[in-house]
């Protein structure tokens, strides 16, 4: 009950991000003038974030917000203010009603807007300040004793201009349980059903945290080798099938490890095809002269590699994959140099991409 959770976050002064609930498509049209776009849509009372998505303008309001009721009739939906490029974290709690005692503060990978089961997450956060993680604590704790909490407790944040928001709180199990009991070493399924069958925090035999300079990455295992043709871009509806694990003394290191669990060896030499938007090329200097530094290649599309070479790094161009060949575009596409094996990648998805992009720009 979306009206009663923001009246407790409103009454225990927590941060949480403009929302409004909706019926009909009007509705949902008259209530994004007020909260302002990008918008997070989704039906209420869904699981692995059904029928979710992020809008960006009124079109791509009216569009999903008329399929969601023909798809799900007579449920309400949920429009909150997207935090656009905020940080995530997730906070895993247990509570006995009177006292509550956080296991583990987790930072997601991805920002937020990526469904929490697809993004990989690191514990102990590797990008929050002890002064956000202590507002954390302080969120979650409220929270547990607020709900009176008997048991397991997982409450989602975003942290964006410097104000923690809260994005929801889950008195239950959350899929981070064996993750976090794992890196800690505290069995919280164990702790949680002697709490929900009356025991006290003082009761249980709990110790603080993972081991010193211990780093786990918790990473999604996506199904898209498996499934040629599926949608490969990550939104907030939920597309993993599965989990893996790194530890390591490092951030770098414990994350190389989920992600070679997760898909095979990370390749140390090859060819990388960088693409982003506007908005996302000046943070994309650092990350690729790190890769051109390692003894990478690099290609682009015109306008990434004109901003790269601009930057000192070199740089070979493709050209978009709808555009046609012509004397002052490169010969070959980026999805050319991915079928050809010049790019490595998922191979086998790219027509699923092509298809979703040519659906998009109505070709």
């Amino acid at each position: 009950d979306r009206g009663r959770f923001s009246d407790l976050l409103t009454e225990l002064k927590i941060p949480f991000p403009k929302f409004g609930i909706a019926e009909t498509a009007d509705e949902a049209s008259a209530l994004a003038d007020t909260l302002d776009f990008p918008l997070l849509i989704r039906p209420s009372y869904v699981l692995g974030g059904q029928g979710m998505k992020i809008v960006i303008n009124k079109q791509e309001l009216e569009e999903h917000v008329i399929n969601l009721l023909k798809s799900i009739p007579g449920n309400k939906l949920l429009l909150d203010h997207y935090l656009d490029g905020a940080i995530e974290a997730e906070a895993d709690a247990i509570c006995d009603g009177e006292n509550v005692y956080i296991i583990g503060i987790m930072q997601h990978i991805e920002e937020a807007g990526i469904h929490s089961g697809d993004s990989a997450c690191v514990l102990p956060p590797y990008k929050i300040s002890s002064y956000h993680l202590s507002i954390i604590a302080e969120y979650t704790e409220k929270l547990g004793l607020a709900l009176g909490v008997r048991g397991l407790m997982n409450v989602q944040y975003a942290i964006k201009d410097d104000v923690v928001y809260v994005l929801e709180v889950n008195p239950r199990a959350s899929r981070t349980v064996p993750f976090v009991s794992k890196a800690t070493g505290v069995n919280l399924v164990q702790a949680a059903c002697r709490l929900a069958a009356g025991a006290k925090l003082s009761d249980l035999p709990l110790r603080q945290g993972q081991s010193p300079g211990q780093v786990s990455v918790k990473a999604a295992v996506l199904p898209f080798a498996r499934f040629p043709g599926t949608d490969v871009i990550l939104s907030p509806e939920m597309k993993s099938t599965g989990e893996v694990m790194g530890i390591d003394r490092d951030f770098g290191s414990a994350f190389a490890k989920s992600q070679t669990a997760a898909y095979g060896s990370l390749p140390t030499e090859g060819t990388v095809f960088v693409s982003v938007a506007n908005r996302d090329k000046r943070s994309l200097v650092f990350p690729v002269k790190r890769l051109a530094d390692l003894g990478f290649r690099i290609i682009a599309t015109e306008g990434t590699a004109e901003m790269l070479r601009h930057n000192g790094i070199p740089c070979g161009e493709v050209r978009k994959h709808f555009e046609e060949p012509s004397p002052e575009r490169a010969a070959m596409s980026a999805v050319d140099a991915i079928r050809a094996g010049v790019v490595f990648g998922f191979a086998a998805q790219v027509d699923g991409i092509v298809a979703r992009i040519r659906a998009e720009l109505g070709t």
